[in-house]
């Protein structure tokens, strides 16, 4: 089983400290076994998709094949990983994990795929950032079950064609928009994960507040949810800092003062805003009167790089309505003025052009 390498953080992953980031810690392995459901039961929100994974499920187990190759598309922190331990169990198999930059060329593959047995589940998180040799050589083995091994050097080298076992591959990715065109037709279910309501999110943090054995009011419950941004991830860990606050500060149990006191400190406010995300938009909306800003521009004044704003800071924003992408560059919108508690006032320091 390929694992996931570890090591400096690339272009575009967010700060090990911004408490809510939505993509997972290493240290964060341990509590996401804990909080993990391991059926579909027990699994809290998406219940349109839920719903439509037992049938298939059902129907695969029925007729004694495996599951069609499913991609499951969405921000991290929705539960993509989950799903694919839930399928494997459901089906009764075991699940290989590994990650896109894991498989490095198609040497790497082709001993991944080998150890499969039949009907096996095999989860390649962030997909889309797979080598196009290793693309190229997947496709023979996802739709005939057969990758090609070349042996032998230069004018006597030969392509023998190894047989696989039938299995299902189930991708992860976080941008469904740069999977090719040829791997994203050769998914044969397709489930795009949407941000959770807040009534979800409470059900959740109630859930993981019993499995850590801490004492959670309803009040409580709801004033996370509103803080997690849509994110069972984030819920989870914020949980665990307000946990800490209550435990060392109160008494053991988590109540609306406990959340409020623990995301004081940690710079969260009502809305789930942290003090990167008050900080953007306040450059765009105090250094360029509201916008439109460019990013390349919003990038300098930030000192962050551009694929840490368009794939960290920015989705959230954007989903949220704080923040719009136009032709011209970003534009704070008038709930972010309003949230901020700053007049809306834009254009004054360039004036009319006629």
């Amino acid at each position: 089983m390929a694992s996931r390498r570890r090591g400096k953080p690339e272009a575009g992953e967010p700060p090990a400290e911004r408490v809510i980031a939505a993509d997972g810690a290493p240290e964060e392995e341990r509590y996401d076994r804990v909080f993990r459901p391991t059926t579909l039961d027990e699994f809290v929100g998406q219940e349109k998709h839920k719903a439509n994974l037992k049938v298939w499920v059902g129907a695969a187990r029925q007729r004694g094949e495996p599951l069609d190759h499913l991609l499951l598309c969405g921000p991290p922190g929705l539960g993509k990983t989950t799903l694919a331990h839930i399928l494997a169990r459901e089906m009764g198999v075991a699940l290989h994990l590994t990650s896109g930059p894991a498989v490095e060329h198609k040497g790497v593959l082709t001993g991944v795929l080998t150890r499969l047995s039949r009907s096996d589940l095999l989860f390649v998180d962030e997909i889309h950032r797979l080598s196009a040799t290793v693309e190229e050589a997947l496709y023979p083995a996802i739709e005939d079950f057969r990758i090609d091994v070349m042996m032998g050097e230069g004018a006597y080298a030969e392509s023998i064609p190894l047989e696989l076992q039938p299995f299902t591959l189930v991708g992860a990715t976080t941008r469904a928009g740069m999977l090719t065109k040829p791997l994203f037709e050769r998914f044969g279910v397709v489930i795009r994960l949407d941000y959770y309501p807040v009534e979800d999110l409470e059900r959740i943090i109630a859930r993981s507040a019993r499995l850590l054995g801490v004492a959670c009011e309803a009040e409580g419950a709801r004033a996370l949810a509103e803080r997690s941004r849509g994110t069972p991830r984030i819920a989870n860990r914020l949980l665990r800092r307000v946990r800490d606050v209550a435990e060392v500060e109160g008494e053991g149990r988590i109540d609306a003062g406990v959340v409020e006191a623990t995301c004081r400190r940690l710079e969260v406010d009502a809305s789930g805003l942290d003090e990167m995300d008050r900080r953007l938009l306040r450059v765009i909306i105090e250094h360029y009167d509201g916008g439109p800003v460019g990013v390349e521009t919003l990038a300098a004044a930030l000192a962050e790089p551009r694929d840490t704003l368009e794939d960290v800071y920015e989705p959230y924003l954007l989903q949220q309505g704080y923040l719009a992408r136009t032709p011209r560059g970003r534009v704070a919108t008038r709930k972010a003025f309003e949230h901020l508690g700053l007049p809306e006032v834009r254009g004054t320091r360039q004036g009319s052009l006629f």
